[in-house]
């Protein structure tokens, strides 16, 4: 069985913004089959819509499957592993929250509680990054991930929001990550 990872962007995020595409080759040369989606309507999202498109991108997934997912490609892929019947490897959760941040257009992510247990049950390896100065996730999600998921916390500093137009073209945290859920 092959390593399969999935990096889900967010929010108005596409494939090869920011650090995506250098993870992409980082995992591939470490043996991974890297998929990067395009989620649909990145303008205006919604649960139904990027759910479907993962299940799709993912097919069968398996204890070999590993993500990485961005601001809302978080949610997405706790959702996701909240709807699969078995167990995958591992998630990484970058700049990852659990509410809508007062945002309305999020909404239809958080029309229900998150199911921590299911979730739980299906992905045992979670580490979560935060940057110590994002604008839009505070650190007090860091604690909620820990808390709910037994994550592993790695606070970067200075990295805002994780995305292309603060800068960040790589990110070695995600990538040593992956690695270390693959263990």
């Amino acid at each position: 069985m092959a390593k399969r990872a999935f990096l889900i962007h967010g929010w108005e995020g596409y494939p090869e913004e920011g650090w995506r595409p250098w993870l992409k080759s980082q995992l591939e040369k470490s043996g991974f089959t890297v998929i990067v989606p395009a989620m649909p309507d990145t303008k205006h999202p919604t649960l139904s819509a990027w759910l479907g498109c993962l299940a799709k991108t993912v097919g069968t997934p398996d204890s070999e499957c590993y993500f990485v997912g961005h601001s809302l490609g978080c949610i997405t892929i706790l959702r996701y592993l909240e709807s699969i019947p078995q167990e995958v490897g591992g998630a990484v959760l970058v700049a990852g929250f659990s509410s809508n941040l007062g945002y309305d257009e999020l909404e239809s992510f958080f029309t229900k509680p998150i199911d921590w247990e299911l979730i739980r049950k299906n992905c045992k390896k979670f580490v979560a990054i935060h940057s110590d100065n994002d604008k839009f996730v505070s650190l007090h999600y860091a604690d909620i991930f820990k808390e709910k998921l037994g994550a592993d916390v790695v606070v970067q500093h200075d990295m805002k929001h994780f995305s292309g137009s603060d800068g960040v073209m790589e990110l070695p945290a995600a990538r040593d990550a992956v690695l270390s859920l693959t263990k």
